[in-house]
C-alpha cells in the first residue's frame, strides 16, 4: 500500500502568479510558549507563520513557507472541488506549428539543438541525468534554483539503489545520502492490534544531500540547467519541439520531457480543466522532544471516521524519526477525500492535527518544539498513466499519473520505473519515433495501478454510505490481518505500492473465507458500479499476469528479431505487461 512518507516528495506546481506553490514547510523553531499561542487561534497561525525569515525558496516538497501559500493552497483545493474549468479559458501551453522548424537569423551553429529537455528539475533531474549517461545532450529547465528541502523523504533501501542499477548514483553515494534509517515498522488499525514489519519505507533520505550530488553528476556528465526559468510555451514542428522561456530564452530540442508534477501546465491542458477523480490531504510536522524514537509506523488509524463540518474523513497517520537529531519526529495526519463533493480545508485538518498527535504519539505539546510545519495536496485521476497528447512530449512522474493512488508515492514511482522509462526513451530517440502513439507505449495501460482504485475508495469515508464509523479500520485490519498470516511475499510488496495478482487472490479469498459478514458492507461503502469496474482491472491483471510469466519468454527472440520500429513497440508491450503486473518487484 505504500507509506506517506514516500508520497510527501512530490514535486506540486500550481501556474499562480508564475511561481511554484508546492508542498509547503516551516523551517523555524517553535517553543512551547509560540505553541500554546499558535493552538488558541487560526490568527495566531498567520501570526507565527509571518516570523519566518525570507529565505531561499526551493522546488518541490517544503520548498516554500509562508501563511500566504497556505492560503493559497487552500484556495487551489477550494477551486479544484467547485464546477469544472472551462476548457477554452485554460491556457494553451503547447501548440502545433506545420512544417520543419525554421531556423533563426540569430542562431549560430554553435547554438545547441537538444536531443531532450526536462522541464521539473526536482524529480526530473533522476530521468535527465539517466539519459545523460546514455550519452544523450540534455538540459533541464526549473523553475526555482535546483535545491531539495530539508526534510527527508522515506523510502525503502530496493528502492534507492534502483538509482544505482541506472548509473544515477553510486553506492557510495547512495549511503550518503541517507540520513536515517528506522526498524521495525508498523501498521495499526484503532486498537486492532498492531503488525510489525522489517526494512519497509525504513530509509530517510536527505533530499537537499541527494540532489546535490545528482545535479553535480548531470553537471559532470555535459547537462545544462536552466534555473529560476520558467516554461512560458511549446511549439511542436515536425523535426522538432521548441520551447521559449519566462526570460525569452529559446530552446530547440527533439522531445520534451513533462516532469512539473500534478499541476503541470501541459497537464492541464491536456485535462481540460476536469476536476481530479481523488484526493489526499496532508498536514504533519517535525518536532524535536521525543523520548522513544526507534520505530515508524507505515499506517495507523487511532480513531473512527469522522465530519469536519460538511465533511466526513477518516484519519490515517504516518511517524518517522527524523534524520536532524535522535529526539526528532515527524508525523504525517493524511485523508482519503472526493474532490467531487465537499472537503475540509488544510487549516481545519491542522487544528483537528494538534488535537489528536499528542494522544497518537504519547507526548505532549509542551514538551515539543517544532522545527517544521508540513502540509499539502494530491490530486490524482483515474485515466492514469497519462497517454502522450502530443508529438514529441511525454508526461513523466506525478504529470503521468503513475504513482499509487494509495500512497501517491511520486518519488518511489520514479526510482521503480526509471529504468523502464530511460531504456524505452533512449530506444525512441535513437529510432527516432517521437509520435505520440509511440511515446504513449511509455506510459500504457498497467491493470495493477488502475486495481488500486478501489482500495482508494474503501479508505475514504463517504456521507450516507450506510456502515458504521468504524467500518473502514475493521476493513484493512481484515486486509493486513490476512496478508501477515499468508506472509512477507504477500505483504511486502503491497506495502511498497506493487499489487501482484497471486498475492490479490490470496488476500480476498482469506478475507472472504474468516471475515464473511464484512462483504455487505464493502458494497456499500465502495459501491456497486466501482467494484465492477474494478473487475475487469483485475481480471486483466491476471491475464498481464500470463502474458508476462509465459507469453514473453516464448516470443522474446522473436522480439528482438523485428525491424526498429515493430522491436521498439513490441519491447514497450513487454514492459507493460511486466510492470502492470507488478512482475517488477522481487523480494530483497
Amino acid at each position: 500500500m505504500g507509506s506517506v512518507g514516500n508520497f510527501l516528495p512530490e514535486l506540486l506546481q500550481f501556474p499562480l502568479e508564475r511561481k511554484q506553490v508546492p508542498f509547503f514547510s516551516l523551517n523555524f523553531p517553535l517553543n512551547s510558549f509560540f505553541l500554546r499561542e499558535f493552538l488558541q487561534l487560526s490568527s495566531d497561525l498567520q501570526r507565527i507563520m509571518e516570523k519566518l525569515s525570507s529565505g531561499e525558496e526551493v522546488g518541490g516538497a517544503g520548498g516554500a513557507y509562508s501563511y500566504n501559500a497556505l492560503k493559497r493552497l487552500d484556495q487551489i483545493w477550494s477551486g479544484l472541488r467547485s464546477a469544472p474549468i472551462d476548457s477554452e479559458k485554460i491556457p494553451q501551453v503547447v501548440s502545433r506549428t506545420p512544417g520543419s522548424f525554421p531556423k533563426p537569423q540569430t542562431r549560430s551553429d554553435a547554438d545547441p539543438i537538444y536531443d531532450v529537455i526536462v522541464c521539473g528539475g526536482t524529480l526530473g533531474i533522476f530521468v535527465a541525468t539517466a539519459l545523460a549517461s546514455k550519452g544523450l545532450n540534455v538540459g533541464v529547465v526549473e523553475r526555482n534554483i535546483l535545491k531539495g528541502r530539508e526534510q527527508e523523504w522515506n523510502i525503502s533501501r530496493k528502492e534507492l539503489l534502483e538509482l544505482v542499477q541506472v548509473g544515477v548514483l553510486s553506492n557510495d553515494e547512495a549511503e550518503y545520502v541517507i540520513a536515517s534509517e528506522f526498524n521495525p515498522n508498523r501498521c495499526g488499525f484503532e486498537n486492532k492490534g498492531d503488525i510489525w514489519v522489517q526494512d519497509i519505507l525504513n530509509l530517510g533520505v536527505s533530499p537537499a544531500k541527494l540532489l546535490d550530488v545528482v545535479k553535480k553528476r548531470f553537471i559532470a556528465l555535459g547537462g545544462a540547467l536552466f534555473e529560476a526559468r520558467s516554461l512560458s510555451n511549446i511549439s511542436i514542428y515536425d523535426d522538432a519541439a521548441i520551447l521559449t522561456l519566462s526570460d525569452g530564452e529559446v530552446l530547440p530540442c527533439r522531445l520534451v520531457i513533462d516532469s512539473m508534477g500534478n499541476f503541470s501546465p501541459i497537464v492541464r491542458q491536456i485535462r481540460g480543466g476536469r476536476k481530479p477523480d481523488g484526493m489526499c490531504l496532508v498536514v504533519g510536522t517535525c518536532c524535536r522532544g521525543f523520548d522513544t524514537n526507534t520505530t515508524s509506523d507505515v499506517i495507523y488509524s487511532s480513531s473512527s471516521a469522522k465530519y469536519i463540518g460538511n465533511s466526513p474523513v477518516q484519519y490515517f497517520w504516518e511517524a518517522f524519526p527524523a534524520g536532524s537529531g535522535p529526539l526528532d519526529r515527524t508525523t504525517y495526519m493524511f485523508t482519503y477525500v472526493d474532490p467531487q463533493g465537499a472537503g475540509p480545508a488544510l487549516e481545519d485538518l491542522l487544528e483537528d492535527y494538534w488535537d489528536l498527535m499528542p494522544t497518537y504519539q504519547g507526548t505532549p505539546l509542551e514538551k515539543l518544539e517544532i522545527l517544521r510545519v508540513i502540509y499539502g495536496i494530491f490530486p490524482t485521476y483515474q485515466d492514469s498513466p497519462l497517454p502522450a497528447a502530443f508529438d514529441r512530449v511525454l508526461q513523466v512522474g506525478d504529470a503521468s499519473g503513475i504513482q499509487s493512488p494509495v500512497s501517491f508515492g511520486g518519488f518511489g514511482s520514479m526510482t521503480r520505473h526509471l529504468g523502464r522509462l530511460s531504456t524505452g526513451i533512449h530506444e525512441a530517440m535513437a529510432g527516432d519515433f517521437l509520435d505520440k502513439e509511440s511515446l504513449g507505449l511509455l506510459n500504457p495501460y498497467m491493470p495493477n495501478l488502475s486495481a488500486s482504485w478501489m482500495f482508494q475508495r474503501a479508505m475514504s469515508a463517504r456521507s450516507n454510505s450506510g456502515v458504521s464509523s468504524t467500518f473502514i479500520n475493521e476493513l484493512l485490519f481484515a486486509n493486513f490481518q490476512s496478508m501477515k498470516k499468508l506472509g512477507d511475499t504477500v505483504l511486502r510488496p503491497f506495502l511498497q505500492d506493487v499489487i501482484q495478482f497471486e498475492p490479490l487472490v490470496q488476500t480476498l479469498g482469506l478475507v472472504m473465507l474468516t471475515q464473511p459478514r464484512i462483504l455487505p458492507s464493502i458494497f456499500k461503502q465502495v459501491g456497486v458500479g466501482v467494484i465492477l469496474d474494478w473487475s475487469i482491472h483485475f481480471f486483466t491483471l491476471g491475464y498481464f499476469s500470463f502474458l508476462s510469466s509465459f507469453i514473453d519468454p516464448m516470443i522474446r527472440s522473436w522480439v528482438e528479431s523485428l525491424p526498429p520500429r515493430e522491436r521498439y513497440k513490441w519491447r514497450r508491450y513487454l514492459d507493460a505487461w511486466k510492470y502492470g503486473a507488478g512482475l517488477d518487484y522481487h523480494q530483497e
